[in-house]
């Protein structure tokens, strides 16, 4: 490492940052651990646990809110390092501020939280259209019970709304 550069790694914010990618992973996880058992809840229709998870990840988003604040500070020290605005700091520039191996390591966790965060993403995805088939089959079940009509248009073109009443008074 060239002395320039030795000189320009920040020892504490390098620790920061991985202790802070450690906190995102872990965080991560709980989401992802509380948004699979939903999905598994929702598909057998436990709706006392889909409502336990639902405040998990209520809980767990509100922790994230705290971390994002923690990110934005490592951004704000590292831009002021840098000479750049905290906005422009990416990993790569914060890791020009790291010793080698550490920067590595920071580049390894952040894969990691990315990829969490993508697969988060995607199986909240699937719970949210899973409430959603499940919220329609509830609503039609419900019309049905109490006889009110679907909402929409009959393939006649016929408003749904309009109720269609036929009398067969026929005698044989």
């Amino acid at each position: 490492m060239s002395a320039a550069l030795e000189q320009r790694t920040d020892a504490a914010l390098s620790a920061g940052v991985l202790a802070h990618l450690e906190v995102q992973i872990a965080s991560a996880r709980r989401l992802l651990g509380s948004i699979l058992a939903q999905g598994q809840a929702i598909r057998s229709r436990d709706v006392e646990t889909v409502m336990i998870r639902l405040a998990e990840v209520k809980t767990e988003m509100g922790l994230r809110a705290g971390l994002e604040e923690e990110r934005t500070n490592l951004l704000v020290r590292a831009g002021i390092a840098l000479g750049v605005p905290a906005p422009q700091v990416t990993l790569d520039a914060m890791t020009m501020l790291m010793p080698a191996n550490e920067a590595a390591r920071a580049r390894q966790r952040s894969a990691e939280l990315r990829g969490l965060l993508a697969e988060i993403a995607r199986e909240h995805g699937i719970n949210r259209a899973l409430m959603r088939q499940e919220l329609s089959f509830l609503d039609h079940l419900v019309r049905i019970l109490g006889q009110e009509p679907e909402a929409g248009y009959r393939p006649d073109g016929g408003d749904r709304a309009t109720p269609t009443h036929r009398v067969f008074d026929a005698q044989a």
